[in-house]
């Protein structure tokens, strides 16, 4: 507990000061006095009940100085403040994320059940900003909307299904779809976070020349070649991810490429991803003051009322 102005307490005994300066200009001009005729047989004194009515007033003034001083407190929320940041992620779901090459809990998984426990995971933490979904196999859709809320796109990462989208590749497709809504957007700060494991099929434009377009519009994207095996080491493989084309996506656009070949490398990338945009979950809590000036205020005016209605009283009587 605080007070708003601590300053303001000073006027406390300001009554009592106004009370011996009255006395003491009384002391030096006699002529100030004005002389009352009292009966007091018609009149007799009541102290007890002028006792009690200076004590209200006493009590109405302590509790308006209160009032006027601010008493607060302190108090934390756990609302997150936006932060300004539009993030899309362009997840993959060609037939190759069916794989299984990974492993959770010591136990192999497909690719595709890897990437949506760490995008989830890393969707649900941030709160603040706002997140979109699109999802591309030989074609590319929305699954989710730009929105704040956070968890209905984690729960949209964990229901994506192998198929819905086509089985092919369509990395252009992809990633102009999630320009495309993002560039209607006015935020500050627009991220598309990029996942792939194989080779783009699909598009007229190339995809590192759609990242050029990015670029221009202010947007930044960060790649993630997923796959044990890629066109650089292993150019035979069938399931070869394209990790050059991939990095010339996120250097075209100002953005950071990464290359993932197990569960721990993904979750190292999420981790990455949070530092170079930062998760306004993690900020300081905010911090507000609750006012309490009412309840001296409500005090002092009950005070005074009850003051008033005793005077008034006694006069009557």
């Amino acid at each position: 507990m605080s007070f708003a102005a601590p300053w303001l307490l000073i006027l406390l005994p300001l009554p009592l000061l106004l009370r011996v300066w009255h006395r003491g200009a009384s002391a030096v001009f006699p002529a100030l006095r004005v002389p009352v005729h009292i009966d007091r047989a018609a009149a007799p004194a009541r102290p007890l009940l002028r006792s009690a009515e200076n004590r209200l007033y006493a009590a109405a003034w302590i509790a308006l100085v209160l009032a006027l001083a601010g008493p607060r407190s302190e108090a934390i929320t756990d609302i997150v403040p936006a932060s300004g940041r539009d993030i899309v992620l362009a997840l993959d779901l060609s037939g190759s994320m069916m794989k299984e090459d990974f492993h959770l809990d010591n136990q192999p998984v497909t690719r595709l059940q890897a990437v949506k426990k760490t995008a989830a995971t890393f969707v649900a933490a941030r709160r603040g900003d706002r997140i979109g979904l699109v999802i591309f196999g030989e074609r590319a859709y929305f699954a989710a909307p730009l929105t704040f809320d956070v968890q209905a796109v984690a729960r949209a990462i964990r229901e994506a299904q192998i198929g819905i989208s086509g089985r092919g590749t369509a990395i252009s497709d992809g990633l102009g779809l999630a320009m495309r809504r993002l560039s209607d957007s006015d935020a500050p700060t627009r991220v598309i976070v990029l996942l792939s494991d194989g080779v783009d099929t699909s598009g007229n434009v190339p995809a590192p020349e759609a990242a050029a377009l990015a670029a221009e519009h202010g947007i930044r994207v960060h790649t993630i070649a997923l796959g044990p095996a890629d066109m650089e080491d292993q150019p035979q493989s069938r399931d070869a991810v394209d990790v050059a084309t991939l990095r010339e996506i996120a250097a075209r656009s100002n953005g950071q490429s990464f290359r993932v070949r197990s569960t721990a490398d993904l979750e190292r990338v999420a981790a990455t991803l949070d530092r170079l945009e930062p998760n306004p979950a993690t900020r300081p809590p905010m911090r507000y003051w609750r006012s309490y000036w009412a309840w001296p205020a409500g005090l002092a005016l009950a005070c005074l009322i009850l003051a008033e209605i005793r005077r008034r009283a006694w006069t009557l009587t």
